[in-house]
């Protein structure tokens, strides 16, 4: 019945019936990221977070076991997925992104725990960047709960930005299937860096709110197509 569709259109059908959608969403079925692991021979256990994007599907979950610190730089996602931290809160799961990971010193391009190009979406994760920016959107839809973003404080803090998105409504020249890009920050804490978001590309900064708590600020904001103001 699903022979002739692609992963991603056959996991967006699975949805629609809840049998279907128990089969397609069931934990067993998504990858792990542990380390170290305890059975090298286990399918779908990985060492990194990086293997574990490599090795994902379109629609596949990744579970990153809590505990430590994951390193992450530079991870260019191409397809859409998810990935969530295994712990009780964002601080149990860490990616961090180190500066001397940064693979472009010479050519102004920023460094990252996650490159997005596809429509993804994390939850309960604290991403950390020591210099750069902890997320990078490219393109496509991405939908950011529960997270803390944690850019390290250091001389060069007006080089640092919790969230950089250069993508650009509508390109023409866009290799998506899907038009249309933004981000969705939904319950995160932001802590460093210049702002919390620096827009490269034509989208904007929008519907922001923000609920202070005794020892955390937690932000809800989209990235979108500008709104142009109306002409009287």
């Amino acid at each position: 019945m699903f022979g002739n569709v692609s992963n991603h259109d056959r996991y967006n059908t699975a949805l629609v019936c809840h049998r279907w959608r128990f089969l397609a969403c069931h934990p067993r079925l998504w990858l792990r990221v542990e380390r170290p692991i305890r059975d090298a021979m286990e399918p779908g256990v990985y060492p990194d977070l990086e293997a574990a994007v490599s090795a994902a599907r379109p629609g596949d979950t990744i579970l990153i076991a809590a505990g430590g610190s994951h390193v992450a730089c530079n991870i260019q996602i191409k397809k859409p997925i998810c990935i969530i931290g295994g712990g009780d809160l964002p601080d149990d799961t860490v990616l961090t992104c180190s500066r001397g990971f940064d693979k472009f010193p010479l050519i102004g391009l920023s460094n990252s725990a996650l490159e997005f190009l596809s429509t993804c979406k994390i939850a309960n994760l604290t991403i950390r960047a020591e210099l750069g920016c902890c997320l990078l959107h490219r393109g496509g839809r991405l939908t950011i709960q529960e997270c803390l973003l944690q850019c390290e404080q250091n001389p060069l803090d007006h080089l640092s930005f919790p969230i950089i998105s250069t993508a650009i409504e509508y390109d023409p020249f866009s290799s998506l299937k899907e038009q249309g890009h933004g981000v969705t920050v939904v319950r995160t804490r932001i802590e460093g860096g210049a702002r919390a978001v620096r827009t490269n590309g034509t989208l904007a900064l929008r519907h922001v709110r923000a609920i202070y708590s005794r020892s955390s600020v937690f932000f809800w904001f989209e990235v979108g197509e500008k709104v142009e103001a109306p002409v009287h």
